[in-house]
């Protein structure tokens, strides 16, 4: 990776979200629905952290979720409101991560891409609030970078080592975990090395 540019995180959301329209729901998201429908649970509240435009949002309102949709940027909450089904159980939160104080319960958590955004000195809190959300049975849904990861050592990105992960996992099964290294682009086009783990995990009995 000597001598490469190195794609720096961008916060210009809007870019972000005309890159990715109309791209499916991550399929970590998917993973832990379908996990939900084979225990023939019933739909319920979600909560979907960096909700951005509704790429996994729109897709919890479709199987019958309600969703707390939270974002710091807000002008994708707005487009989010703007495509929603107009009876959706849909409640918009436009706040960034560092000052979230609570989550209400949930059954679903979801933060595709999202995490890694919260500075560090505030993502223990952050990862607080969602163990203490998600009741014996709920899910989280999620990507975390590694150490490895291009964007890694920037100002304000969190990233993972594997012990991170363990400890982090306290309390969860682990039922999806992929650990994902590859050169390639950010969602705008930029050549960038990822170090990603894609993660579903369910919450065990307190």
């Amino acid at each position: 990776m000597k001598g490469r540019m190195r794609a720096r995180p961008s916060r210009r959301w809007s870019d972000y979200y005309r890159a990715v329209e109309g791209r499916p729901p991550r399929e970590t998201l998917l993973f832990a629905l379908e996990a939900f429908a084979a225990e023939e649970v019933p739909t319920g509240r979600a909560i979907d952290l960096g909700a951005g435009a509704g790429r996994d949002t729109h897709e919890l309102l479709r199987r019958g979720w309600s969703v707390l949709a939270i974002d710091g940027a807000a002008n994708g909450l707005r487009k989010l409101e703007l495509t929603a089904p107009a009876q959706a159980a849909l409640e918009l939160r436009c706040l960034p991560f560092e000052e979230l104080d609570e989550l209400p319960q949930a059954r679903m958590i979801n933060a595709s891409f999202a995490l890694p955004f919260c500075r560090p000195d505030a993502f223990p809190q952050l990862w607080s609030l969602i163990k203490r959300s998600l009741p014996p049975g709920g899910r989280f849904a999620g990507q975390m970078l590694g150490e490895e990861d291009d964007w890694a050592a920037e100002p304000g990105i969190t990233a993972v080592t594997l012990a991170d992960l363990r400890h982090l996992f306290t309390g969860f099964q682990v039922e999806h975990l992929v650990e994902e290294k590859k050169e390639g682009t950010t969602a705008k086009g930029a050549s960038k090395f990822w170090h990603l783990h894609h993660i579903v995990l369910q919450r065990r009995a307190r």
